[in-house]
């Protein structure tokens, strides 16, 4: 008897292969980091076939340590970096340029450029998104306006687009297919229909010749090759959409938050798409086989545990991520520090490009121990930015947040973030949810689980953070983050 199920995990960072076993538990997991090539301020790229030949190498070294085969595999799932941008030769298999990473903001100037014409906001009902560099569609556009022949190719069929999912489909099954969380990131796929929209394809002067299938999140989508030789490919979706599915947010109302890189809140919707009014994104949750897709309202933040690793690599303030909580823990409070990470700009709720990071409120007393909690506290402050914009759009109080992502071993964060939000955070026995959501997509396509209530009764609670800041403290101390985000705004013309 089949009794595991493989996730392959792409992140901005790195790639894993984790195998989980009918409990939900890791059996064994193997990872390898990727280059980021940074060749120009705003610019962020990555070498699509090394990410190919990570995750091949990834599940070599998972098999291995579990002492499997493929064979012993009931099903795989994939869950991936969203809006990340590939453009390759369907002949060669060989990409056409690096891939244009999500963080990446080459193409600002377009955004204004097609913002002149009906603001920010001007596909938003179809898509749920507003204009930004974040999304995928203008980031097609550069590279087929800006790859030699590429338009060409794209005409033809002969170069074909992917987020990372499709890409590693191509890679390992030979099918251009993307499923619907990912392609509602690219913002060509129309809410509604969940299709691609011919006036939004149009629009962004994308050919649809080079855009590959939508399907389910939950379906089998391929037979592997290689080291999976055999295996159903059955489950993908976004990395954010693969958190909530793997926090078993199966009900409107629930919510997660994965804090990594950046940070990512998603709130169950039900199954009407719910406009945002307030800067959030509508998007899809998942849509398991034929059953009707669950949508989602999202906060997207850009920098929050990029902002650790800004402190370690760039200013050399802490040796180890890690030490960041030893250092913050020095200090009873920030001492009047506020630092907004808006190093690419602001994402939700601001959407303001024009935005640059700062330190705020800085006197001679401040020291490392300030600056670290200051890093931490940013996170928490975003987060309830984007909190408080959810509860508006959708009328639904948050009764506790889940959380997920390597930040939430920070013991000084979770408490914090607890006391600013005045609702208690929760971290589940499982922290892979995002591996774990691609698992479960793939195990509910084939069998593996009968369904969503099995999943739900799998998950646990492995630590809860109850708020214990009176709220006089609260008003203050985002009163103080609101004013240095005010601050923040402008630099970028």
């Amino acid at each position: 008897m089949k009794d595991f199920i493989g996730a392959i995990d792409q992140g901005t960072s790195s790639t894993r292969f984790i195998i989980f076993g009918r409990d939900g538990e890791g059996v064994a997991m193997a990872q390898r980091e990727h280059t980021q090539h940074m060749p120009a301020p705003g610019l962020v790229e990555h070498d699509p076939a090394e990410i190919v030949t990570n995750t091949r190498a990834t599940i070599t070294e998972a098999l291995s340590r579990a002492g499997l085969a493929a064979s012993d595999l009931h099903a795989v799932g994939i869950t991936n970096q969203r809006e990340t941008t590939v453009l390759w030769d369907r002949r060669t298999g060989k990409p056409l340029h690096r891939a244009l990473v999500w963080q990446d903001t080459r193409v600002d100037p377009l955004v204004r450029q097609y913002a002149q014409d009906g603001g920010d906001g001007r596909f938003r009902a179809r898509t749920g998104l507003p204009l930004a560099s974040y999304f995928s569609a203008l980031k097609l556009q550069w590279l087929l306006d800006h790859v030699p022949d590429a338009r060409a190719m794209a005409e033809a069929g002969d170069a074909l687009f992917g987020t990372i999912d499709a890409w590693l489909m191509w890679n390992l099954c030979g099918r251009h297919v993307t499923d619907v969380t990912n392609a509602s990131r690219t913002q060509l796929m129309d809410l509604a229909t969940l299709d691609w929209s011919p006036a939004l394809l149009d629009a962004f002067r994308i050919p649809a010749a080079c855009l590959p299938a939508i399907g389910a999140s939950s379906q089998v989508h391929g037979e592997a090759r290689f080291e999976l030789s055999g295996v159903p490919i059955a489950g993908i979706l976004g990395d954010q959409q693969a958190a909530l599915v793997g926090q078993a947010c199966f009900a409107p109302g629930e919510a997660k938050n994965t804090y990594g890189t950046g940070n990512f809140l998603l709130m169950n919707t039900g199954t009407a798409p719910k406009p945002s009014t307030c800067g959030l994104i509508t998007t899809v949750a998942y849509r398991f086989g034929d059953a009707p897709a669950c949508y989602a309202l999202e906060g997207s933040i850009a920098i929050t545990g990029a902002l650790v690793q800004w402190l370690r690599d760039n200013l050399g303030l802490i040796a180890s991520a890690q030490e960041v909580n030893h250092y913050a823990e020095q200090v009873p409070d920030n001492g009047g520090v506020y630092i907004v990470p808006a190093f690419s700009g602001l994402y939700a709720p601001y959407w303001r490009a024009d935005a640059r990071g700062i330190i705020a409120g800085l006197t001679r007393f401040a020291h490392r121990g300030h600056l670290c909690r200051a890093a931490l506290e940013a996170t928490a402050y975003q987060t309830r930015d984007v909190v408080e914009a959810m509860a508006e759009d959708s009328g639904i109080g948050l009764r506790e947040l889940r959380v997920d992502g390597g930040m939430v071993r920070s013991e000084p964060l979770m408490q914090f973030q607890a006391d600013i939000l005045g609702v208690p955070v929760v971290r589940p026995a499982i922290t892979e949810t995002t591996a774990l959501g691609a698992a479960y997509a793939a195990g509910l396509a084939t069998g593996f689980w009968p369904d969503t209530d099995t999943l739900r009764a799998q998950w646990r609670q492995d630590r809860r953070w109850s708020p214990g800041m009176a709220e006089d403290e609260r008003t203050r101390l985002y009163a103080g983050w609101k004013r240095a985000v005010d601050r923040s705004l402008g630099w970028q013309s």
